[in-house]
């Protein structure tokens, strides 16, 4: 039951005394494989998340300046984040996006960093990794109008909505990801969403070390707990977890690795 955690913060300070030992029960859990977002503390360190791919087999990258850190994007950004998206273990650019419940940079701000990192994966041909928190309106408009007629693939991150933001996000050719938050009670909505969203396009995550599923939530989260996530994920679904598991590592092949691992 091979299952990928598509989105964890593996560089975070939270593992810096057992990150070894993190992997290594997520390995033992029965997940082949992690993808550390490279975002970290944002620019002038773009690397945090390539430092760890290449230490351990079974981690995957990407880079990207998250919202929250739009002030430090600067004209040098898109330049240096063209070059390390050649890395080859390096899958995608990301967590990108707008944040409009903390607003730690102007929203200005936000979208032009944004908008400029679209530019940077358009003309790598990555898919881009979506971080959109009290934002839907602009994310959406932003995506449909720079993103979407380049028909590139990418992940909605942590998906929150319900139906009617996945439809949009599906016709726009996003990949819904779904985060421990998918095992709250109250989360209806996005119960739903987790229903009716079509095997192909969906994938799992932790978020590591945050947003940890029933019943650890609370605790720090880590990449074993993605079971828990597709337990939950295919209790929704009416399937087996081996078969949302053998469904989101596949996508997750077709999305960054046609179909192979490297």
């Amino acid at each position: 039951m091979p299952l990928i955690d598509s989105h964890c913060h593996l560089d975070d300070e939270r593992f810096a005394e057992d990150r070894e030992a993190v992997i290594q029960r997520a390995l033992e859990a029965g997940v082949s494989h992690m993808m550390s977002i490279g975002t970290g503390d944002g620019p002038p360190d773009y690397e945090v998340a390539i430092r760890i791919a290449e230490k351990y087999d079974c981690v995957y990258a990407t880079v990207g300046v998250h919202p929250h850190a739009a002030k430090q994007f600067d004209n040098e950004s898109p330049a240096r984040l063209a070059d390390l998206l050649k890395h080859p273990k390096v899958l995608g650019l990301g967590e990108i996006g707008l944040d409009y419940h903390y607003d730690f940079a102007p929203r200005d701000v936000q979208h032009r960093a944004f908008l400029d990192q679209i530019e940077v994966a358009k003309s790598a041909g990555k898919p881009i990794i979506i971080h959109t928190r009290e934002a839907w309106a602009d994310t959406f408009e932003l995506l449909e109008n720079h993103w979407a007629p380049a028909g590139l693939p990418g992940i909605m991150h942590c998906f929150s909505g319900g139906v009617v933001e996945a439809e949009r996000c599906l016709a726009m050719g996003f990949y819904l990801s779904f985060s421990g938050v998918v095992t709250y009670p109250k989360a209806i909505e996005l119960h739903e969403a987790a229903r009716v969203a079509p095997a192909d396009r969906i994938l799992v995550e932790t978020d590591a070390p945050y947003l940890a599923p029933v019943p650890f939530r609370g605790k720090r989260n880590e990449s074993a707990y993605v079971v828990r996530t597709a337990e939950r994920l295919a209790e929704l679904r009416g399937v087996s977890i081996q078969t949302v598991a053998q469904q989101t590592t596949e996508n997750f092949r077709v999305l960054f690795l046609n179909g192979h691992f490297v």
